[in-house]
């Protein structure tokens, strides 16, 4: 029977979608098999001062003294991550250690979670019966904590790559320059707006900023005082939009893209306008620019209702036409246009 149980605890420890759901199906496999009247497993911290999490099954009819996180320096739980080794207590009311869950418990037996010499905490085990922990029990579950040892290191592997590619795919997500979106980004954000802005039908907005004249202050004051610059105005960007649903992304070179969800024409105007003020007013340097001596920027400003039938490109380039004609009217200023809607290609 030992041997099946192993073999359904291996099982159980292929199940469940997180550690505590597989941690879970092994203390209720326990209960279920064997005359144990309660089968938790305690986690550890990193440093092993405290344990921060129980995973039980089984009868509790007493009132455990204190909630987690407790240190490890009480209970016979503690004893056995202290000693590192297993405690087997034969008769619970005379152990100093034994922390009662249940009036018709006799005898515990704790066994160290541990993969590679690091310990991740104790496997608890309480029976009614006094005798109940023979050593081909307690040799059976000593197997037992070392499968659960090697679940809770997979799913700590699995933690760590899923946290490893979640930064990877923020970095892949940002522009290395000034912190803020990049054009991947932008993208991805546009499509699912634009789906999401189709379905409600609610207005879309974009602005498109580009400083003006940045190639001269390049060309003045060199490639770090533009990069500089450009960090700068993306600061800028973010406070100017403040509490607006936005996303501030740098769309390329000394452009930036601000699009604005659930905002109409209007609205965007009155934003875009907001920004430049604020740029204008910050008189960055720029003695070389024909416009001020300090630096400005052109708005281009699209919206639109999206349809699933058009094309988002539709937005970028009815802002991009918007921008270009603010240039011709001398720049430091904006242009805001009605969308002109591009079907999307059938193919």
């Amino acid at each position: 029977m030992l041997t099946e149980i192993l073999a359904q605890v291996s099982s159980e420890a292929l199940q469940g979608d997180t550690l505590e759901a597989v941690l879970k199906r092994i203390v209720n496999c326990l209960i279920a098999r064997l005359p144990v009247t309660i089968a938790s497993i305690i986690l550890l911290n990193e440093r092993h001062t405290h344990f921060i999490q129980e995973v039980w099954s089984g009868e509790l009819d007493l009132e455990l003294p204190a909630d987690l996180p407790w240190p490890v320096e009480l209970g016979a739980a503690g004893r056995c991550v202290r000693s590192g080794l297993a405690q087997l207590i034969t008769d619970v009311e005379n152990d100093p250690d034994y922390v009662p869950g249940n009036s018709r418990v006799r005898s515990e037996y704790l066994v160290p979670i541990s993969h590679s010499g690091r310990l991740h905490g104790v496997l608890n085990l309480e029976s009614t019966e006094s005798r109940f922990f023979t050593r081909e029990v307690r040799a059976a579950f000593d197997a037992i904590a070392v499968q659960i040892a090697g679940a809770i290191h997979l799913a700590c592997v699995v933690r760590e790559l899923e946290l490893a590619n979640r930064k990877l795919r923020l970095l892949s997500m940002s522009d290395g320059l000034t912190g803020i979106a990049n054009r991947r980004c932008f993208d991805e954000r546009l499509s699912e707006e634009w789906a999401s802005h189709s379905r409600s039908r609610r207005p879309l907005a974009l602005l498109l900023v580009d400083v003006d004249c940045f190639k001269l202050l390049n060309d003045s004051h060199g490639h770090l005082h533009g990069d500089e610059c450009l960090r700068d105005l993306a600061a800028i960007c973010i406070e100017a939009i403040g509490e607006e649903e936005a996303l501030v992304a740098r769309y390329g070179g000394e452009e930036f893209a601000v699009l604005l969800s659930d905002c109409d024409l209007r609205k965007a105007r009155r934003i875009g306008e907001r920004l430049r003020q604020c740029i204008d007013e910050m008189e960055l340097p720029h003695p070389t620019s024909p416009v001020t001596d300090h630096v400005t920027v052109s708005i281009g400003i699209s919206a639109v209702i999206p349809r699933t039938s058009h094309a988002s490109e539709s937005l970028i380039d009815t802002a991009d036409r918007a921008l270009y004609r603010a240039k011709d009217r001398g720049r430091n200023c904006l242009v805001a246009s009605t969308v002109s809607v591009l079907r999307k290609n059938s193919d």
